[in-house]
Order: C-alpha cells, then structure tokens, then sequence
C-alpha cells in the first residue's frame, strides 16, 4: 500500500455472518470480495471461482514439523471462495507469510488435496514458485488458493523462533530501577495507638511520598494481622501497589521487549542486581497479517475488526514470552512488577488497540509521541495485578521507541564522535549525530532483507544460507554458511547481501546489477559458469542444490538482484541526505552501527561493497546487536534513564524524506554497485 493511497472507504466491508443461508437460498447481493482477509488487494494471477456463496466447504489442515512429521490436525468450515490463507488464519492456523496473503511474497507455500476429485487452479504465480513435479503434487500458494470445494491441507512448519539478537551493545548505568521493596517490621495498634494501617505503614518509610493502590488497600489489614505486622511494601515510582508477608526484598523482577514487527523479544530481568536471569525471542503473533507495519495498517483500514485482531496477537505474543522466561527462571509471574515495551510506533498503537490509519497516510501522524503508561493486564499479561508497563516515546510514525531505546543504549546523545545508527529491517530507520546535533528519517526498504520477495528467500532459521564465499580456484568454489549446519532450503537476508557482494567480486553482476553475459563468464571464470543459468525465461545462480535442475535448488535470481539494489538504495539515499543536512561527508562517519537482528549478522565488509554502508575501514562498522532491547532494560533498571529517552526525543530532529523533491533523483544515483 503506498502511504499517500486515498483512504478506503471503511464501511464498505461487512463481517463474516456464523449464521448459514437456507439450501439454495443465497443473498442476492453476495460477493466473494466479502470474505476476502483485510487489506487483500486483487490477487495477481487468480481467477474467481464460479460459486453462489450458498453453504460451506470444509478445509482439513494437516500441520508439520520441521522434519515432516504431522504434528496435528485442524477441521473448519468457512463460506465458499474464501482463500485457503484466509481461512488458516481466521482460524489459528499459522501459514508463513511476508505480505499478509496479498499474492506477492511466495511464502505461503502448501500441499492442497481436493476432496472432489478436482485439483486447485494453478496460477501463474504458482508456475514461478514450483517446479512442475511440484504442481502435480498438489503444491500451491495458499493465498491464491480459492476453497470452493472440500479441501485437504498439508501446511509446513513455521518457523516460530528464528535467529534473533537478543543482546546487544549498551552502557553501565547506576542501579535505580522504579520497582522498590521495603520490609518493615510495625508496632501492633492498641486502643491507645488507633493509627491506620495505611498510615503505620507509610510512616515506617517517611522518606518517601507513596500514594496506595487499591490493591495495596484490599490486602493491607489481611496480610498486616497475617504476618504480625512484619511486611514487604512493593513500591513502582511513587505508587505502593502491594503488601507481602514477611521479607521478600530479594524477589523483584521486571520484563524488557523488544516488540519487532518480525521478531519479539523478551528479557527477564532480577532489579535487585540489575542482571537478566531468562531471555528468549519468537516470531510477533502479527504475521499472517502481513510482514511489515503497511501491509498490518492497511488490514485496520480494510477491515473494522482487524484491529481488535492484532492487539489480541500482540497480546499473546507478550504473555507467551512472559510466561516462558518466568518458566526458564523459576520465578514466580506475581513477582513481576514492571514492564518495558521498545517498538515502532505501529507495533505500540497496535498493541495498545489504537487505530494506526494517521500512521499509513500523509501526513504520517502519531496519536501520541508518549504513550501512557497502564496496567499490565490490560495488554494481556498475567504477572503481578499491578505490574506497571512503560513505553518508549517515538520520533515520528516511522522512527518509533525502538530507535530511541536504540539511541539511549548506544548513547547517541553523549558521543561527540560523528555516528551513523541503522535499524535495518523492512522499514529501515537512521539516525547520524555529529556530537552536537542528531537527525533521523525512516526509509522503506521493502522484505528483501528478511526473506520476502525473494525466490528463495526465507527467515533466518535452521537451512537458511547466512553466508556466501566465492573463491573461483577452489576445489568448491562457492562456499556457504548454513544456520543449524543443515542442508540449504533457502537464503536469508545476510546471505542474500553477502551472494550479491560476492558476485559483484568476481564480476559475475555488472555495476547496474545485472548479470554478464554466459559467454563473457564462462571466459572469466569457468569453474563457476555453469552455476549462471535460467529457470524458464529469468537467469538465475546457483548457489546451492543440483546445477542442472535450478528448479529444484537454492538459486539468486535476476529479480532478487533487483529488490537488494531497490532496498539498498533506499537506505544509502537516507543516509546521505542527512549527512548532507548536517555537512558531512561520507569518510567523515567515525562509526557505523548496525542495529537490530539482521544488523547483527551483516558482514561489514559485504555491506560496503554493495554501498548499504558508507566506504569505510570495517573496523569502524559495528554489529549492535538488539539495541532497542537495551535500551528497554535500561529503563528498567534506572529511572535517571528513563528519563534519559524523553529528553531524546526532545533533541533529535526528524526528518521526513517524502517531501524531498530531489529524493527520486537521489535514490536512482544509489542503485548502481
């Protein structure tokens, strides 16, 4: 969806009724655009079924593992001409995806078996993604897929954890965390010492001006008399939220996320020492409705109801976290207090159930820079009754809390070196500081970089090619790093930029990106021409699987040349106009952070060839890691910090791109190698 597309109309959709339509008794008005999943534009490629909307059919999905064991079975019944994606995840059943069923990520790969006798419509999408043997089996692109006849479904594992950072670069900060525990020990009342219990308590911890929760007040007179008047106050900020019997000052946690628009993670942290005891990450909940912060906006403007359907996936997607670091740490969920949210503004609207329409149209406006701070169980997360949930303030509606969390760990604001902080990711966002002055801007770098709209492409998972080496005078002459050292099923980001770099090396692509022609590589470099050939009309590369089959092996194709060069460009023209804006030039920028998961696993030296990065010595070009992760463990632990990310968004200036007249000419100069 472009963000200056004119709004749809929001009352033109209608839900889809439970109630079923008498034997031939269809409504006249029915159209099969009803039933079609928020946000979904014309399918590329798909024909519409004939059918007269009366009944249902009945879809039976078999899910796998990642080894190809079925691991459970799923029957639903949904109104005919809905698509098979549609109907997997009004249903729970997760089907991977990076463009939300829009027809245009090849993602959502699955094995359909008609139950009629009649197999499923192949459309030319589907010819592009399988091979022949493949079609025959029944392989098939689920959102392309219309279920107007009983289906049988075999659906893939998704992957739901895949590699993430889930450290990354941050200061020492003094230990002040909002979360206190006083244990006091109080005089019994009498009839001559008639004080309330409130005000005992609050006198034994005179030094500080507590208001009381209403929780605090319902548990006081019981747990005071329980426990002889021997008690632990639980304090958050100024707020007394609890009373526990007896001394329970060494059990204080909190719980930092990273809420990505790809990946969550999520740090248990012990706010008595200042360390994490558990972290672990997952894939955000979200997916099926897309694989960027577009594609879910454009879902709340389609369809009234998505929203509530994201926050509910947002929600879970938390709580699971919650309840499994708690789990790996043994530590009770009751004693979380506190909780930190980093992420783009979309992520937090979202998961906050506020409609992020401003946020996908110009002018690109936030409801709020500072989102307020609520309870816990209001977002789904069963930890302490109070526990209390800080989110990160945004720069702008594509530079959000993550990037600040990403600043105030990186302390942006206190280097006077001059800095280049990249977020890469689908929308890629970039701050440069010259020690005296910090701008930022957001670009859209489109999936390329986390596997969508690559022939190939996948999340970076178990079979995922991460790194490419090319030495034509091997014995193999292209050599691969393959996450969980498995056999290659596809290429991930960093493995994408790295074949890229590499082909560029040797020459194997021209500066325009394109390949050379059979005949002048085979002249060049003859151990490795026969890996340059075609998949129907399109040149591809071999890099993995058997030469003489490319159908059948892990390729880089033509048009994956072409979505690096488009999401590269973006991001070096972002990155250049603000360094222009604050005179600099490209041999100026000290230090380069590469910030995020894919960040953390970018070759330097292949990001500079390629001109992601400026063209620099790699020893100044810095993998970050999860930088916003940081930034909310950070705030976690020192309330001076906190502090420290409003007072950011006070001092950086935003920049928007859009308006740039010069931005298109600017990005065309980027594109070559």
């Amino acid at each position: 969806m472009d963000r200056g597309a004119p709004r749809p109309d929001r009352g033109s959709r209608r839900g889809v009724s439970d109630t079923e339509p008498a034997p031939g008794e269809g409504p006249a008005d029915f159209s099969p655009e009803t039933y079609r999943r928020e946000g979904l534009i014309e399918r590329p490629g798909a024909e519409q079924s004939d059918h007269d909307g009366t009944g249902r059919v009945d879809l039976a999905f078999t899910l796998l593992d990642l080894g190809g064991q079925e691991t459970a079975r799923r029957s639903v019944r949904v109104p005919p001409g809905v698509s098979v994606f549609d109907a997997a995840s009004w249903n729970g059943v997760a089907i991977d995806s990076t463009c939300g069923g829009h027809g245009t990520c090849r993602k959502c790969k699955v094995q359909v078996a008609p139950r009629n006798g009649v197999a499923a419509a192949i459309t030319r999408h589907d010819v592009r993604t399988f091979s022949a043997s493949e079609i025959d089996k029944g392989w098939r692109l689920a959102c392309l897929v219309q279920a107007t006849g009983d289906l049988g479904v075999t659906v893939p594992a998704l992957t739901t954890r895949p590699k993430a950072a889930t450290v990354g670069v941050g200061r020492q900060v003094i230990l002040r965390p909002a979360i206190q525990k006083r244990y006091v020990e109080l005089a019994e009342p009498s009839l001559q010492d008639q004080q309330t219990d409130l005000d005992r308590l609050l006198a034994a911890m005179d030094d500080l001006e507590l208001t009381a929760d209403l929780h605090a007040l319902r548990r006081l007179p019981t747990v005071l008399r329980a426990a002889d008047f021997k008690v632990t106050a639980v304090i958050v900020d100024t707020a007394l939220v609890d009373v526990e019997p007896g001394d329970t000052t060494g059990s204080a946690y909190a719980i930092a996320f990273d809420l990505g628009t790809t990946t969550v993670v999520a740090t248990l942290l012990d706010v008595t020492t200042g360390t994490p005891v558990a972290v672990t990450s997952m894939l955000n909940k979200q997916q099926p409705f897309g694989g960027d912060v577009i594609s879910r906006i454009s879902a709340t403007m389609m369809d009234p109801d998505a929203l509530g359907r994201l926050q509910t996936a947002a929600a879970a997607t938390l709580a699971e976290l919650a309840e499994q670091v708690c789990r790996e740490a043994e530590v009770d969920p009751a004693d979380v207090y506190e909780v930190a949210v980093a992420g783009n503004a979309t992520m937090t609207a979202l998961l906050l159930g506020i409609d992020p329409e401003p946020l996908g149209v110009a002018p690109f406006v936030m409801s709020t820079t500072l989102p307020p701070t609520v309870l816990a169980s209001e977002i789904g997360l069963v930890l302490h009754p109070q526990a209390r949930v800080a989110l990160f303030p945004a720069l702008g509606a594509y530079v959000g809390g993550d990037i600040v969390a990403g600043m105030l760990a990186t302390g942006m604001d206190r280097d006077k070196r001059t800095r280049l902080f990249i977020d890469i990711g689908t929308n890629c966002e970039i701050v440069v500081s010259n020690g005296d002055t910090i701008v930022s801007t957001a670009a859209p770098a489109g999936p390329a970089f986390e596997g969508g709209a690559i022939r190939c492409g996948m999340r970076a998972a178990d079979g995922a090619i991460e790194v490419v080496k090319i030495d034509p005078g091997a014995d193999a002459p292209v050599e691969l790093g393959v996450i969980g050292d498995v056999e290659a099923r596809g290429l991930c980001g960093s493995g994408l930029v790295d074949a890229v770099s590499e082909l560029v090396r040797h020459g194997v692509l021209d500066s325009s990106g394109r390949f050379v022609p059979d005949e002048q590589l085979a002249e060049m470099l003859p151990a490795i021409a026969p890996r340059l050939t075609r998949i129907g009309q399109e040149r591809v590369f071999v890099l993995a699987g058997p030469v003489d089959e490319p159908d059948q092996a892990v390729v880089l194709s033509q048009r994956d040349v072409r979505e690096l060069q488009f999401a590269k460009a973006a991001i070096s023209t972002g990155w250049t106009l603000l360094l222009e804006q604050l005179g600099l030039k490209h041999d100026d920028v000290q230090q380069v952070l590469l910030a995020g998961s894919f960040g953390s696993y970018l070759s330097p030296s292949s990001a500079v060839r390629i001109g992601l990065v400026p063209t620099l010595p790699v020893l100044r070009i810095v993998s970050a890691g999860n930088v916003a992760g940081e930034g909310a463990k950070m705030a976690l632990l020192s309330l001076r910090e906190r502090a420290g990310a409003v007072t950011l968004c006070e001092e950086v200036a935003y920049v928007e791109l859009s308006d740039r007249s010069d931005f298109n000419d600017r990005f065309v100069e980027q594109l070559a190698f």
